[in-house]
C-alpha cells in the first residue's frame, strides 16, 4: 500500500509498497479517505518523540475488516482517537479511558504505532467512532484537533464572568477560539495574521491583531497555542495572578525561561494535550462551527511531499491529504 514514511535517516519519504497491516485480535481495518496534516506531524520531522514510521493522527475512513466476533463496524465510516492502552486489569489509566496516559500507549504516527498517512491502518474498535450521517469528510477530520480545544473546559472550569483569551491564530488557535465559543465561553482570539483572525471573527469570535494589543496581566485563562518557542513568555505575561496558563502547543525546541512570575503570581500552569472524541463529535454535528474556512488544500497522497512542503508555508492552515 501507499504511505508516508518518516525514516531512520530522518527523512519523509513517500512508500508505494508499504506492507497491509492485518487487525489484531479486537482491531479494526480501517481504509482512510482523508487524513489532515498536524504540526505535531512537522514537529516529528524535526525530531519530536524520536519516532520513525508512517506519520499522521487526524483522519477519516471507511471500516474494511474486524478481527472480532461483533462485525457491526465493517462498512461504518470512523474517526480514530489516536492513542490506546495496555487494558491490564490494575491500569488506572486504561480503567478511565485515558489511554493517552498509560505508560504502554501506541499512539498513531507519533510513538509505537503507525499512522494514518496510508491507505490502510488499524486500530482496537474502541478507540474508533462512528461519524454521524450529516457530517461530511472535511469536517470529521477535525475531530482529534477540535476534542484537544475541548479538553480545556475538562480539564478546568471556565467561570462566566471569566476573561479568556487564545494567543495564535494557526490551526490550533483557531480551532481552540471556535470551541470555547461554541460553549458560551467569553473568548478572544489574538494573532499575527488578519486574514486568519477575520475567520473566527465571522464566527463570533472576539479578536485582535497583536500588533494593536496591549500585553497585560488581565486575563483569568490564558491559552498558549502559537505553536512558537516565545509564545510562552507572552502567554504568562498575560496571565493574571492566581490565573490559569494552558499550554497546547507541542514544540521540538529548547529554551531558558524565567519561571519566577508563575510562583510570584500563584498561576496555575496546565498542559493539555488531547480529549473525548463523543463531546467533539456531537459539536460537530450541531453545526455550531464550520471548519471549511481553514482548509487550504487538498493533495492526493502521491503529493504528500509536496502536501508538507505547502503545510510550512505561513499562510497556511489545514492541508488535507485525499487518500
Amino acid at each position: 500500500m501507499k504511505a508516508v514514511v518518516f525514516t531512520k535517516d530522518n527523512k519523509l519519504e513517500l512508500v508505494n509498497n508499504y506492507e497491509k497491516p492485518v487487525p489484531k485480535k479486537g482491531e479494526a481495518l480501517v481504509r482512510v479517505t482523508l487524513a489532515g496534516i498536524c504540526n505535531t506531524d512537522y514537529e516529528i520531522t524535526k525530531g519530536y518523540m524520536g519516532y520513525v514510521g508512517i506519520l499522521g493522527h487526524e483522519a477519516v475512513g471507511i471500516v474494511e475488516d474486524v478481527n472480532s466476533e461483533d462485525k457491526s463496524l465493517i462498512g461504518k465510516r470512523v474517526v480514530p482517537e489516536i492513542s490506546y492502552g495496555c487494558k491490564k486489569p490494575d491500569c488506572p489509566w486504561c480503567a478511565q479511558k485515558l489511554y493517552r496516559h498509560c505508560p504502554e500507549r501506541h499512539t498513531l504516527g507519533i510513538w509505537r504505532k503507525d499512522g494514518v498517512f496510508a491507505q490502510y491502518f488499524t486500530m482496537p474498535i474502541e478507540v474508533l467512532f462512528e461519524v454521524p450521517d450529516n457530517v461530511p469528510d472535511t469536517q470529521a477530520v477535525f475531530v482529534e484537533p477540535l476534542a484537544a480545544a475541548l479538553e480545556i473546559t475538562e480539564q478546568h472550569h471556565i467561570k462566566p464572568y471569566e476573561k479568556v483569551i487564545v494567543l495564535g491564530d494557526g490551526k490550533l488557535g483557531l480551532i481552540t477560539a471556535l470551541a470555547l465559543n461554541a460553549q458560551n465561553i467569553n473568548v478572544t482570539l489574538v494573532g499575527k495574521h488578519q486574514n486568519k483572525l477575520e475567520i473566527a471573527k465571522k464566527q463570533g469570535v472576539k479578536t485582535e491583531l497583536l500588533t494593536n494589543f496591549t500585553i497585560k496581566k488581565e486575563y483569568d485563562v490564558v491559552v498558549e497555542a502559537t505553536g512558537s518557542i516565545s509564545g510562552f513568555e507572552t502567554a504568562l505575561a498575560l496571565t493574571k495572578p492566581r490565573g490559569v496558563l494552558v499550554l497546547k502547543s507541542t514544540v521540538a525546541a529548547t529554551k531558558e525561561f524565567n519561571l519566577a512570575p508563575i510562583v510570584i503570581d500563584e498561576i496555575t500552569v496546565l498542559g493539555s494535550r488531547c480529549g473525548q472524541f463523543p463531546p467533539a463529535l456531537r459539536l460537530l454535528e450541531s453545526g455550531k462551527i464550520d471548519f471549511s474556512p481553514l482548509i487550504s488544500a487538498k493533495y492526493p497522497i502521491d503529493k504528500a511531499i509536496d502536501a508538507f512542503e505547502k503545510n510550512k508555508e505561513k499562510d497556511t492552515l489545514k492541508i488535507l491529504l485525499e487518500i
